[in-house]
């Protein structure tokens, strides 16, 4: 669940550019594949498969980019949040060569795809810089250097400082060809593409029901059916889980500012430190005035385990003080969820569980962009039977047995908040819940997790004491 603060948010993206709509479902219908999700992931899979000449139905309860998408920071990098000597441990030598080689190409793809189609996104290349938070061992930067150039990221060099003339860095890891865009105009380009090949897309239509096998459907809460041969569920968390995916991965909330400087004060970049949260930074052009946004994101903990997001936002505006005098008002406040599996890469294909024309994205990992570009060539790979060298490394079903601790702790950490089960309510009733915001309330002898969405609906959860004390047993 997304904290309240995420629902009030101001990001740079929904300020700059009105997010699509498009008509609702209004009537059963068929595809060879429906896609249940209009962010990053659902939308790539949607074009490359109508670029493929399948027929496509593309449904969100939203508007198109209106989840996640809308509050990521848009990096576009293959720099590895977790590091890179992190994913050898867990994944192997070939594992991080294929994570590298993937979220390479994924940025690769979002390039092409603006050039075929003309989108008028901001899409750029530029260098990333990773340096150490205070207090932090240059071994760190020997390591991933050396990380990175196993898994073929040779161009991956050691500097003295990243380029930033407010504040020295000290040494640093410069990654060649990164890139960033406006991720709203970017799904806006998407939707027109789609469209033009036969695609229909369909938002205010929310996905109640998901059944695979030969009668695959997707039943809407309003009642039309789509019935496809295939479906993508691509909605940050997935909406079908049969319980083996969220027993691996966990939602944070990670916050963001924009801070208003002038336009040159900084260098063009991707900049990233070593602190745990880490800060990440880049600028993106207004399209008035001669001024860009700083954008700078941290300050990251697990949904539902902290309630001082004003301060959070406050302590990123002092960090970006401290090292960006040059910096004016903040004019941008916002934060997203971001879905952390216990292995650092997403879950991308089959859902386990399930039948075998039911695919599942997620698990961003705080790499909602190039991982949702990857789940678009992956998927489109799987569901037209082609091979595909990543797969393995992405599949939902796998068991990365260096990863039992973080497993362990991720779901002992879950258990700890069952302790206050017993307690009343957040609230009194449902007419407290701001749009976009959530909390529990006391309904006889359950408790019910329930949040409102940006368009006023509401979502509940039921959970049973009972089943709380015996998770907590």
């Amino acid at each position: 669940m997304q904290d309240n603060n995420s629902g009030q948010s101001n990001s740079v993206w929904t300020a700059t550019t009105s997010t699509p709509k498009r008509a609702r479902l209004g009537e059963s219908t068929r595809a060879d594949v429906c896609v249940v999700g209009a962010g990053i992931a659902g939308m790539t899979t949607a074009y490359l498969l109508a670029q493929q000449g399948k027929s496509v139905v593309v449904l969100d309860d939203g508007p198109i980019g209106g989840g996640q998408t809308r509050q990521t920071t848009a990096h576009l990098s293959n720099e590895i949040d977790d590091r890179y000597f992190e994913i050898e441990r867990l994944h192997g030598r070939e594992g991080a060569r294929l994570a590298a080689e993937s979220h390479g190409a994924a940025i690769d793809r979002i390039e092409a795809i603006v050039r075929e189609e003309r989108l008028a996104c901001d899409f750029e290349r530029l260098d990333g810089y990773l340096f150490l938070a205070p207090g932090d061992s240059e071994e760190t930067l020997d390591r991933e250097r050396d990380a990175a150039h196993r898994a073929g990221m040779t161009g991956v060099e050691w500097l003295p400082r990243a380029p930033l003339m407010s504040f020295d860095t000290g040494p640093c890891l410069r990654f060649p060809r990164q890139g960033q865009f406006h991720p709203l105009r970017y799904l806006e380009g998407l939707a027109g593409a789609i469209e033009r090949r036969g695609g229909r897309i369909f938002t205010g239509t929310h996905a109640e029901s998901v059944e695979g096998g030969k009668a695959g459907s997707v039943r809407t809460a309003d009642g039309p059916i789509v019935s496809a041969g295939a479906i993508v569920v691509a909605t940050n968390t997935p909406i079908n889980d049969r319980v083996a995916i969220h027993t691996k991965q966990a939602p944070y909330i990670s916050y963001a500012i924009g801070a208003v400087v002038p336009r040159g004060s900084v260098a063009k970049g991707l900049y990233w430190d070593t602190q745990d949260p880490y800060h990440y930074v880049r600028l993106q052009a207004l399209d008035q005035g001669g001024e860009d946004v700083l954008i700078v994101g941290g300050e990251d903990h697990k949904t539902g385990q902290a309630e001082d997001q004003a301060q959070r936002h406050a302590r990123l505006a002092e960090w970006t003080r401290d090292r960006f005098p040059m910096m004016r008002e903040v004019r941008f406040r916002w934060s997203g969820q971001v879905m952390e599996t216990i292995d650092g890469l997403a879950f991308i294909g089959p859902n386990p569980m399930d039948e075998p024309n039911v695919y599942i994205a997620t698990g961003d990992s705080g790499m909602g962009m190039t991982h949702g570009t990857i789940a678009g060539i992956l998927l489109t790979d799987l569901i037209l039977g082609r091979e595909n060298p990543w797969s393995r490394l992405y599949d939902p079903s796998r068991k990365t047995l260096r990863a039992a601790g973080e497993f362990a702790r991720e779901n002992l950490n879950v258990a700890a908040q069952y302790a206050d089960w017993l307690t009343g309510g957040d609230v009194g009733s449902t007419d407290e819940i701001p749009p976009g915001g959530g909390a529990v309330l006391r309904r006889g002898v359950s408790k019910i997790a329930v949040i409102r969405d940006e368009h006023g609906a509401l979502h509940e959860r039921v959970q049973k004491q009972e089943k709380k004390r015996n998770r907590q047993n």
